[in-house]
């Protein structure tokens, strides 16, 4: 799978006087992907309540929240600078600041590189080192393993470059103890198996894009009922998984009861968006976007969980 071909991004540049420094700003801002920060956040933060066993410093949790902001914004800075020519032909991509010409490739190349030394010196030294390499290792699995190997060449692109987006959950607990523990792997792989089937919806409809600039997501390639399989499947190791907190003596009854309720709903609407799959129902018929949103609902209530989790038992 190779670049597609476009015109270059940043064709639509304004000229300088066009470029005012609020909008250059929110621009910059926008580089960074706020919005999935956020949902980064809410992984990371819960684990330190957990890794504590009550309330971490607030100095710690401010610290690392600045710092996992910093990180994950080079890393995503960094990806829209390497795919500014499929982003200028996708429609949900098309404002992307460096197709626009609102920022300039060289300045988001230096934007984001700066961001990505800033946050592993701010991590080592506000925070710990283990934290540190842990921030910079997902930026680079993200920037070169996803977004320069994987996303091009194989429907396993979101699989395994999700990777990138778990390791929030082992820079919160490192941020606490200085070290990893089965209460960490066990939340890194909730995320890892909640990726495709939180991912794949939100391909499912927007797979004309990815088709038109040869990226080869999995909705791309499959019909929506293989998907919908593989999001079954996905769905119920994750759920299975998340409940393993509790016989390890991490968790009590308040996290198990909001796993099994949060998963079990999330399971109903899995195996319903198969049967409408399988049913062969067109366009928006299918309903694949309730399963994108309620997965960012589930991801939220089961992290304010294992933060709240530690005052009940």
């Amino acid at each position: 799978m190779t670049a597609v071909e476009s015109r270059p991004a940043g064709a639509l540049e304004p000229s300088q006087a066009h470029r005012p420094f609020g909008a250059r700003a929110k621009a910059f801002v926008a580089l960074t992907k706020p919005r999935i920060i956020e949902l980064l956040l809410i992984t990371t933060v819960p684990v330190m309540f957990l890794a504590q066993q009550g309330v971490p410093d607030l100095w710690l949790v401010l610290t690392t929240c600045v710092g996992g902001y910093l990180s994950a914004g080079g890393a995503n800075a960094l990806n829209m600078y390497i795919d500014r020519d499929i982003d200028a032909l996708m429609d949900r991509t098309a404002r992307r600041p460096l197709v626009t010409g609102m920022v300039s490739p060289r300045e988001g190349l230096v934007f984001g590189l700066a961001l990505a030394a800033v946050s592993t010196v701010w991590f080592g030294l506000l925070v710990n080192w283990l934290s540190a390499w842990l921030a910079l290792g997902a930026l680079l699995f993200y920037v070169v393993v996803y977004t320069m190997i994987l996303k091009r060449r194989t429907a396993q692109n979101i699989v395994w470059g999700g990777i990138a987006g778990c390791m929030p959950v082992f820079i919160g607990w490192s941020a606490v103890t200085g070290s990893l523990s089965w209460a960490a792997v066990v939340l890194f792989l909730v995320m890892f198996f909640w990726t495709p089937p939180h991912y794949w919806p939100l391909s499912m409809r927007v797979k004309e894009d990815y088709a038109r600039v040869g990226v080869p997501m999995l909705p791309v390639l499959a019909s929506n009922k293989v998907v919908a399989k593989q999001i079954v499947v996905y769905s119920w190791v994750m759920v299975v998984v998340s409940l393993l907190l509790t016989p390890l003596g991490y968790t009590g009854w308040f996290y198990t009861a909001v796993a099994l309720a949060t998963g079990g709903w999330w399971l109903w609407e899995a195996h319903g968006l198969l049967r409408r799959a399988g049913s062969g129902v067109p366009g928006s018929k299918l309903k694949e976007m309730r399963l994108f949103h309620w997965s960012i609902t589930y991801v939220s209530l089961l992290f304010v969980a294992v933060a709240v989790d530690p005052f009940l038992r």
